[in-house]
């Protein structure tokens, strides 16, 4: 039931109202210029009691989030995808300060996307907003909120943010690949992972997580079905279900492979003499020797640029889009399009003049 009365030249609203274990809250708000403001407040909030909002909790925005990546995220993500959720954190409480979850706006959201965008490259903003998405449906199922508010946002963003990764070009792959083929040694697995990065486009937890019983000799093919997590050295989940897959391979990686099944009494493929799987810090510096001894400038080239050249490589062999984010273990095709768009525009000039060449036959 809601009250209201004037105390001086302003009205004030108040609501009562008894929740399910019996209990009477009352909730009021003073300050409204007429009766009629008062009146409106009073019924939203009566209207929200009706629909089964509990009106008498109250969190800021900043701290909601807080508390559901401590209760959602925090050991159930990468390290890097928590810092991730921690730097977002700092946005909120940066922009929306104290500010109480349940008086964030569709039009404060979309200032803050504004905000947010005018200095970050695309992809960031669509992460960031996945986040803040996630978070708003669950304050919802909490009772702080009736509506959610990223919805219908328009992202905006920066694209001149936009950092393409280097990647190596054929010529440059080849000569890699021969580099590292003639400097293999078993006790050391590092080179093998940069050959199989390569060769297979694997991200490089998956290719850390590898077992033998991953590797099919004799059908030529790799499992995906987990990675790895080098801060605890554990197996984990890999990045989402779509990751989960079985890819063909190549004779020439496998006969590498094989050189290690003879010398490694490990399930692990890439456990090295010390009894490790190399960490990132390891194969970067690996593959920072072999640029090195190549002689190419890639200041910004590190592991993860492998799979960017094994798209490269695809895609300038004329292989189907769809196929390569098959291979690759993408969701769907809009993931993979966005991600190597710039190559895709590379080679564009390519696939027109297939196009040109099939309606010839017509």
């Amino acid at each position: 039931m809601a009250y209201y009365q004037k105390r001086g030249k302003t009205w004030q609203a108040r609501i009562s109202w008894v929740d399910v274990q019996g209990e009477r809250h009352t909730k009021s708000k003073g300050g409204f210029s007429t009766k009629a403001a008062a009146k409106l407040w009073g019924f939203e909030n009566e209207n929200r009691l009706r629909q089964g909002v509990n009106i008498g909790k109250a969190i800021s925005f900043y701290d909601y989030f807080c508390r559901w990546v401590e209760t959602y995220k925090e050991g159930q993500v990468s390290h890097v995808s928590l810092v991730r959720y921690q730097t977002t954190e700092n946005d909120i409480k940066s922009f929306f300060g104290n500010t109480q979850i349940k008086d964030v706006t569709r039009s404060k959201y979309q200032s803050f996307i504004n905000h947010f965008g005018a200095d970050h490259a695309p992809s960031t903003v669509q992460k960031i907003n996945g986040f803040i998405r996630a978070c708003v449906k669950s304050a919802i199922l909490d009772d702080y909120l009736l509506k959610d508010f990223t919805q219908g946002v328009s992202l905006t963003s920066n694209k001149e943010k936009i950092k393409n990764v280097e990647y190596l070009n054929l010529e440059e792959i080849q000569k890699l690949t021969k580099w590292l083929a003639a400097n293999l040694n078993p006790n050391f697995t590092s080179r093998y992972m940069i050959l199989t990065a390569i060769y297979t486009g694997m991200r490089l937890s998956e290719i850390q997580g590898l077992t033998w019983k991953d590797v099919n000799f004799l059908h030529q093919k790799i499992t995906i079905n987990k990675s790895w997590d080098a801060v605890n050295k554990k197996f984990k989940d890999t990045k989402n279900q779509s990751s989960k897959r079985t890819i063909k391979v190549n004779p020439e990686l496998l006969a590498y492979l094989v050189q290690l099944h003879s010398r490694n009494n490990s399930t692990m493929v890439f456990m090295n003499c010390y009894g490790d799987i190399p960490t990132s810090g390891a194969v970067n510096k690996s593959l920072r020797t072999a640029l090195e001894a190549l002689k190419f400038k890639k200041q910004g080239f590190h592991f993860h640029s492998l799979r960017h050249s094994h798209v490269a490589l695809l895609l300038s062999q004329g292989i189907d889009l769809y196929a390569i984010s098959k291979r690759l273990g993408h969701s769907n095709m809009t993931t993979t399009s966005n991600t190597y768009a710039y190559l895709i525009d590379e080679y564009k000039d390519k696939t027109d003049e297939q196009i040109v060449e099939a309606l010839k036959t017509l």
